[in-house]
């Protein structure tokens, strides 16, 4: 295991990690929303009333006249300015480089990504196919047009930017620099789940249907691409899982109250929070045991173990 280990490598004090966290926010939300910010400041000059609508209804691209899938670009375009924020600026601030924080192999593993995705998708698929079978009611065709082509496009090319930017941050760069103050594994996977929930408190699901509704369910998806990590060494496989389970989403089911506001096949009526907490659980833990299989990962129990930094090697004399 190397992933928390390259956590000693480097500069670790905590000022550090917050000019980073304040960088890429910064870069996120300023660089990253200039797509998004002009598309509104146009349609505001031309009916200053749109402002008045965004107000109470900030996630309905409907306001905007903004094709939708045009719209998704726009909402995950920050991330990719995010991500390439956080690359240029983890050598100079921390000095580890991208691979580093990314595994503990030191090249990017593409199988566990595409691997993780695939068996994602699959329980994804399974879920809501008897979803529809059982509460058919609850959903109706919403799109069966020639857009699905685009969108599945962008949720397949450009959803795993964000999942990257998040995974990046939350179990490689954050997950890192908790294991250096913590020396353990299992403490800076509790700590960064929550720390990926309370990011997500400005979501629209938290006001649709409540913060203690919600924030299980972020901290739980939080736990499961936190333990992912540690047990594989590394956050491909996260972000695999991570990307899946939102473009699968995008394209697949949406609802009034979805973050992601796309022209997707179903459109759901009803979300039932608590239901759909212990129905990811169950899902989370069969993903994890798939995988366990796949990657055949050996000791689980390395979850509760400690991590100490390297012991330096002595400097070996030669006679000259």
């Amino acid at each position: 295991m190397n992933h928390l280990e390259n956590s000693f490598q480097g500069k670790n004090t905590f000022w550090r990690y917050l000019i980073m966290l304040a960088a890429i926010f910064a870069a996120t939300n300023t660089i990253g929303a200039i797509p998004l910010i002009i598309s509104i400041g146009i349609k505001i000059a031309g009916d200053p009333g749109v402002a008045e609508k965004l107000a109470l209804s900030p996630n309905d691209p409907g306001i905007l006249g903004i094709d939708p899938n045009l719209y998704l670009l726009e909402m995950i375009f920050p991330f990719v300015i995010g991500l390439a924020a956080f690359w240029l600026l983890i050598k100079p601030l921390n000095g580890r480089t991208m691979k580093q924080v990314i595994n503990g192999t030191g090249s990017f593993r593409w199988e566990r990504l595409l691997i993780s995705a695939a068996v994602w998708t699959l329980f994804a698929a399974i879920y809501l196919f008897a979803s529809l079978k059982i509460d058919p009611d609850n959903y109706s065709l919403n799109n069966t047009s020639q857009t699905l082509i685009p969108l599945v496009l962008i949720s397949v090319l450009f959803i795993p930017f964000q999942a990257a930017w998040e995974e990046v941050i939350f179990r490689g760069y954050l997950m890192q620099g908790f294991t250096v103050w913590m020396r353990n594994r299992w403490m800076p996977v509790v700590a960064t789940s929550v720390l990926f929930a309370a990011m997500h408190v400005i979501n629209p699901e938290v006001k649709e249907y409540g913060f203690w509704n919600m924030m299980p369910q972020y901290l739980l998806f939080g736990l499961i691409f936190g333990v992912m990590t540690v047990l594989d060494d590394g956050v491909e496989a996260a972000i695999g899982a991570h990307a899946a389970n939102n473009a699968f989403l995008s394209v697949m089911v949406t609802s009034k109250g979805s973050v992601l506001q796309t022209p997707a096949v179903y459109e759901q009526h009803k979300y039932y929070p608590m239901t759909e907490f212990f129905l990811m659980l169950i899902m989370g833990m069969l993903i994890l045991l798939v995988l366990k299989v796949i990657f055949r990962w050996k000791n689980s129990a390395v979850l509760l173990g400690k991590v100490e930094p390297p012991v330096p090697e002595e400097p070996s004399f030669q006679m000259s």
